[in-house]
């Protein structure tokens, strides 16, 4: 024989030779023989290791003393203990004790991914990340928000909640912010042959974030593409000294160019220019040589004519 207590928080389930008897209430019982008792909490949901729920409610004390629910498939049950949000259900069928609590259910289908206006979002730290999904778009972001790989619509700045379930939710995030782009180390060969390295600067922002994600891929290397291309075209048509003396032209050239690719490329072009143009080793010293040698004739131009005052001075006094 043993003694089983069973508290005023508890009940417990009596078996007898591996077969479910009756329900105990709160008591002091010795069992004997194949009897075993289980105990069950009452704040918990009603749930045995020796017999399924199915077989426990055909029991008419049982049955009178639970709140039950089934949950279908592709759904969940949210879960309300005197008003307050307890878990989420998933499919299956449940029970809950009903001494001293009031069981409220709202059964959200997860087939349609996107959280009803009418669920209080508060619940949402209590639940297991694996039920939903939250999106959180900045002041500065857009997102485009596909179901099943479709386009559905476009969010704006805000925090989303969406269901886990047999629809695939994805949200492609882009940036409304205006954006900046270098063109940097291009090495361009000029029309007499010069090759040249030209950092170039452009800045740009999205216009169509939808045919940007769905018509193009890798839009910001296509831009870029598109502006080396455009530096190739202008460089290759001129000498070296005509691309130093031109850069200016150079900037309004490429930028011509990119903004008639906007439309193509869903992007406004807002400011282009040319940054550097970095000279290969021995053409940089032979230019510094020539600068040199330029400003030393121009010294040596004003050191004559400063002599040719300074005699005239004093011819002037010896007059």
């Amino acid at each position: 024989m043993k003694k089983t207590v069973v508290a005023e928080n508890e009940r417990a389930l009596l078996f007898r030779n591996g077969r479910f008897v009756k329900l105990l209430g709160p008591g002091r019982y010795i069992l004997c023989g194949g009897s075993a008792a289980e105990l069950c909490p009452l704040d918990k949901e009603l749930c045995s290791g020796l017999a399924p729920l199915d077989r426990l409610l055909e029991c008419p004390e049982i049955a009178s003393a639970v709140t039950e629910i089934s949950v279908e498939d592709a759904h969940l049950a949210l879960h309300f203990v005197n008003g307050l949000f307890k878990d989420a259900l998933t499919a299956g069928r449940h029970a809950f004790w009903n001494q001293g609590q009031k069981h409220e259910f709202t059964v959200v289908d997860t087939a349609c991914p996107e959280v009803a206006p009418e669920i209080p979002r508060h619940i949402f730290p209590k639940l297991s990340p694996r039920l939903f999904q939250q999106i959180d778009i900045e002041d500065y972001q857009k997102g485009l928000l596909f179901f099943d790989k479709r386009f559905e619509r476009e969010l704006g700045p805000g925090s989303y909640f969406f269901w886990r379930g047999p629809v695939a939710v994805e949200c492609g995030i882009f940036d409304t912010r205006r954006q900046q782009m270098n063109v940097s180390g291009q090495e361009i060969m000029t029309a007499d042959k010069v090759a040249l390295r030209i950092n170039f600067v452009l800045s740009y922002k999205v216009t169509d974030f939808l045919r940007a994600a769905t018509e193009i891929a890798d839009q910001k290397e296509q831009l870029h593409v598109a502006a080396q291309l455009a530096l190739r075209d202008y460089v290759g048509r001129y000498r070296l000294d005509e691309v130093l003396a031109g850069k200016d032209q150079m900037g309004e050239y490429v930028t011509g160019v990119l903004k008639s690719k906007e439309k193509e490329l869903c992007v406004e072009i807002l400011e282009a220019g040319v940054k550097d143009v970095i000279l290969p080793g021995e053409i940089a010293d032979i230019m510094n040589t020539v600068l040199v040698a330029e400003k030393q004739a121009q010294a040596n131009v004003i050191t004559r004519r400063e002599e040719v005052a300074s005699t005239r001075s004093l011819l002037n006094t010896a007059r």
